[in-house]
Formats: structure tokens, sequence, C-alpha cells
């Protein structure tokens, strides 16, 4: 049988699906910029505010859809970025709030995970040629190095306070891993090598990290870059920063550190750590409850500890099991990706109301305990792409070039 992601039919398929995602997310725009939460049918949420993070999201994904020439995607992400230099920007200390409430009151604090998301909308939506897009990302860029990077470590801290006068010791792989994602597509649209050099040397940690780990990916680090392996044990469930393993960040991480092989980078052996962040990923992670599916989270040990689907673990599965795939022609990546996507369809595709259940419980239900409603379309987005692009340049370059399979 041909590996799925050679058959053009497939191809076909996850072009209508990422359609249908675009779809969903039509009613998204905030009023005054920005991009809304939404709920189970695609229902705006405004009692959540307008989130940066989701705001930047909705930037990417709909300058995708732009570059792709998908009626109504311009407008969604012009709306959305509106927000970046609207509401969302503060004017007097720099920077960007993670969030803007309901009554239009900031949310409190400046953090790395939200900057690194500024810096992937705007290098996207430059890309696609939005009005302003450029000028963001300098200034995105800029702020970035200013507050977030940290030149003697290699790695982005994660915390400011809302005036950039104190710094929190944390120091988080999350935040880390979007800033990788985020200046691999700096620096394909500046052609400055300095952030792919910057990209590279994150990476290199991460798997250095995990390596020492037994693969299982330290998440949460003091200042002195000293891992906290008991971080958030009375809160094991967070969003952003869950106690344990995180499976879906060693996925997601074998696939990074193949987009840093194909853009060039070096400082680690790419592709055998890719391997192994997968392969643990997977031993740990896939049915380990004997039901189909990825637990969210384990123990040092491998033990489940958060066992309901995440939808973006999925995604993010599907993706490196792509990227692992192109990389290698290895048969067995082709086995899984195809095993996955039955599994998407068949439990986490909503094929009633559109989207993707962001959440099901260890019976693979429907559940929202940590995720309610349907917050954005980035990683079901970028699975349906993933798979039809070569692992270098990043999404939107590759797009823009034309590379995309079919």
């Amino acid at each position: 049988m041909r590996a799925w992601p050679t058959v053009p039919s497939h191809l076909a398929w996850l072009d209508r699906h990422l359609n249908s995602l675009l779809a969903f997310g039509r009613s998204t725009p905030a009023p005054g910029g920005g991009a809304y939460w939404l709920d189970d049918d695609g229902t705006p949420l405004p009692a959540q505010g307008v989130q940066t993070w989701i705001t930047c999201r909705t930037v990417h994904v709909y300058s995708l859809g732009t570059l792709l020439g998908i009626p109504g995607s311009r407008p969604i992400a012009e709306a959305a970025l509106a927000g970046l230099t609207g509401p969302l920007r503060d004017t007097e200390n720099g920077g960007w709030y993670p969030g803007v409430g309901a009554d239009g009151t900031p949310d409190p604090d400046k953090t790395a995970y939200a900057h690194a998301f500024v810096v992937l909308a705007a290098s996207s939506a430059t890309v696609a040629g939005l009005a302003g897009a450029r000028e963001l990302l300098t200034d995105a860029l800029a702020t970035y190095e200013r507050w977030f990077w940290d030149e003697a470590a290699g790695k982005a801290v994660d915390t400011w306070d809302t005036t950039f006068s104190t710094l929190d010791p944390y120091r988080g792989i999350n935040a880390n891993m979007h800033t990788v994602e985020a200046f691999l597509a700096a620096a394909d649209v500046t052609g400055d090598r300095v952030w792919l050099d910057r990209a590279a040397r994150i990476g290199a940690f991460a798997a250095s990290a995990a390596a020492a780990n037994g693969w299982r990916l330290p998440e949460h680090f003091d200042e002195a870059w000293t891992a906290q392996p008991e971080f958030n044990d009375d809160q094991r469930d967070d969003k952003f920063k869950p106690y344990g393993a995180t499976v879906g960040h060693g996925l997601e991480w074998a696939r990074l550190l193949l987009h840093l092989e194909a853009a060039g980078a070096t400082g680690a052996d790419w592709l055998e750590a890719a391997r192994a962040l997968f392969d643990r990923a997977v031993a740990d992670g896939w049915a380990a409850d004997g039901a189909d599916g990825f637990v969210y989270t384990t123990d040092w040990s491998g033990v489940p500890v958060v066992a309901d689907r995440m939808h973006w673990v999925a995604a993010e599965a599907i993706g490196a099991a792509a990227a692992l795939h192109q990389r290698t022609g290895d048969e067995q990546y082709a086995q899984r990706y195809a095993q996955w996507w039955d599994y998407v369809d068949r439990y986490v595709i909503d094929h009633v109301n559109g989207s993707w259940f962001h959440q099901l419980d260890v019976h693979n239900q429907p559940a929202g305990t940590v995720w309610p409603g349907k917050a954005d379309l980035y990683h079901a987005a970028q699975c349906t792409l993933i798979p039809r692009l070569p692992l270098a340049p990043s999404l939107a370059t590759a797009v823009a070039q034309g590379l995309v399979r079919s």
C-alpha cells in the first residue's frame, strides 16, 4: 500500500479538511481587533476576552489561508492582526499583554509564550502581504531580543511583570519550543541567520535534556536551568505548564528538530534525537491505558498522570510522523500517520459542528475540564499542511513559494 502522504487523493482530502477548518473559524474576529475563543459550534465567547496567543494563531492560520488563495481568509487575518497593533499592544511599557479581558482590562505580565506567537504571526502576515505586518515583525523581534532572549544561556526567559521590571525565576521549555518555531519563520522572512542559530541553540538544549532523562523532556526549570521535576504537582492538568512529561511536546519537538536540520542548523544529531523523542512519546502515550488516543502527561517512569486526550497531541503526532516519513522514508512512520488520522476522524473531528473536539476523556468522549470549546485552529490546520510541504522553509514561506504538494 502506498504511504498516505504520497497519495494524491489523501492530499486532496487534507486540502478539503483545511478549508472546512477555516470555514469553522469565520466568526473568530473580535470588534476592535483580535480573535475570540470559540465555542463547540463556532460561536464566539466574548466573556473569555481576547487572548494574544489565540489572536496570533489566527493571524498565522488565516495568513496561510490567504497564501493558499482561500476566499475570506485575508479579512480574518487582518481583523486579528488589528488586535496586535491595537488593544493587545502595551504602548506604555512595550510588548504585548497576554490578553485583554471582556471589560477591556489588560491581563498582567509579559510572557515569552505570547511574544513568540507575535513573532510567528507577524512573520506569516508579512509573507501574506498584510498591511503593517513587516513593521510588526521588526518590533516583535526587537522586543523579544531585548526582554526574552538570554544570550548567555542560549534560551529564552519566561515571564516578566507588566512593566518589564521584575523577571520571574521560572524557565520553561514550552515557551522555548514555540520560540524555535517563531525563529525559524523569522529567519526565512528576514534572511537573517541569527534567528536560525538561536533556534538551534534552544533545540540542542532540548535534545540534550531529553537524552539525559530517558527522552522524557523536562518541562520546567529554575533560573539556573536546573530541572524542577515536581513543578505543578498540585496543578497536574494545567493548560500550558502541566506536571510531568508532556507527551505532545515530545512529538512536537521531534518535528521541530527535523525542521532545524532541514534549515541547515548545526548543534546536534537532529535525526537521532527526533527518532528517540518520537519513540518515547509513542511508547508512553499511545493507548497507554488500553484505549486508543494519546494521554496528556506521564510521570517520569512513563505512567500516565492525566489520561484525557487533547486534540493538539494527536495533531502533533500526525505532523511528527509525516516529517519523519519524509526525512527517512521509513514505512513505520507512514503506518502510524494513517493510524492516527483514522483515530482523529473517528473521535476527534466533530463531524456535526465542525473543527476538532479539543479534549476527550479516557473513553474518547468530548470533555471540557481543561479545554472547553474550540479555542483555535492552529494545531489542526498545521497538520493538514505539514504532510504536503518540505521540511524547510517554514510553512508560510513554503506556501508562498508554491511548494504545496497536491
